[in-house]
């Protein structure tokens, strides 16, 4: 099923997945104002849906996205300004870390720059061995965006972050798992179909509940020093969840050897915790 009143992204459910894929293929799926508005709203959109319970961000044709577009007479330098707003629900303060939904990233193909700083924001990447990867921002005068100079060394340590980071080099998908920038390297055309069996295992096997505060807790220790109280809260939460109808179901359902039926709601709401 196709959805969304989108000109460059296109947006398929199915069984609790959604697949979002970047659909400007003739320009490497180069990013452009339209295409980040249009994918704010999807994802607003997506995370707001209960059925949806994983979503997966790829590209069309042979990249997943070759960074911004850079015509110096585009809007890709003037921002949103001329770019309508989308029917639906109101934009937010929501990024893909404090989203309720897992995303997923199949990265395709080449990703650069933008391209590779946008994938970086997903909770799981899966990446094509051949693609071209780079933080190339110090080569065209300009610095790492889309929280990478955080995230990145969060990910793979502060040399090795800094290596790809102040030279701007590019690499392949093969080194970016071997660094753990991805989960794994795979042949091209086995990243959508493996990104989408993980997918399709969260949206059948897994809690909605466990799932969103188990991400939320994840990013949310990220920036705490204080291991006792994280420890804290996760015991409220694990004795939250323990007495919820989806931890009655996940032993029930695991005893009786029959798939889990979930009633719970990835919407969370911390303050009954």
């Amino acid at each position: 099923m196709s959805e969304g009143p989108y000109e460059v992204l296109l947006v398929e459910v199915d069984a609790g997945v959604a697949v979002v894929t970047l659909n400007r293929p003739e320009q490497l799926n180069a990013f452009t104002p339209r295409m980040g508005l249009e994918l704010g709203h999807a994802l607003v959109t997506l995370d707001a849906d209960e059925s949806v319970r994983a979503i997966v961000l790829t590209g069309a044709g042979r990249a997943f996205c070759a960074g911004a577009a850079l015509d110096p007479d585009s809007s890709t330098f003037n921002g949103l300004n001329d770019e309508p707003e989308l029917a639906g629900p109101p934009m937010s303060s929501l990024t893909p870390w404090t989203m309720a939904t897992p995303i997923l990233g199949a990265v395709n193909g080449h990703a650069v720059g933008l391209g590779l700083t946008y994938a970086m924001q997903c909770d799981i990447r899966i990446v094509a061995e051949e693609a071209k990867l780079g933080f190339v921002f110090t080569r065209r005068g300009v610095l790492p965006e889309a929280n990478s100079l955080w995230s990145l060394s969060r990910a793979i340590g502060t040399s090795r972050s800094l290596e790809l980071l102040l030279t701007g080099r590019t690499f392949s998908g093969t080194e970016a798992a071997e660094l753990g920038l991805a989960s794994r390297a795979l042949p091209a055309a086995e990243v959508l179909p493996a990104t989408l069996d993980i997918a399709r295992d969260i949206a059948a096997n897994t809690a909605p509940e466990s799932v969103a505060l188990t991400k939320q807790l994840f990013y949310e220790f990220l920036t705490t020093g204080d291991r006792d109280a994280a420890r804290a809260e996760e015991r409220e939460a694990f004795q939250y969840l323990v007495g919820r109808p989806d931890g009655k179901e996940g032993s029930l359902s695991f005893l009786e050897r029959r798939a889990p039926q979930w009633t719970g709601s990835k919407h969370v709401n911390r303050e009954q915790i």
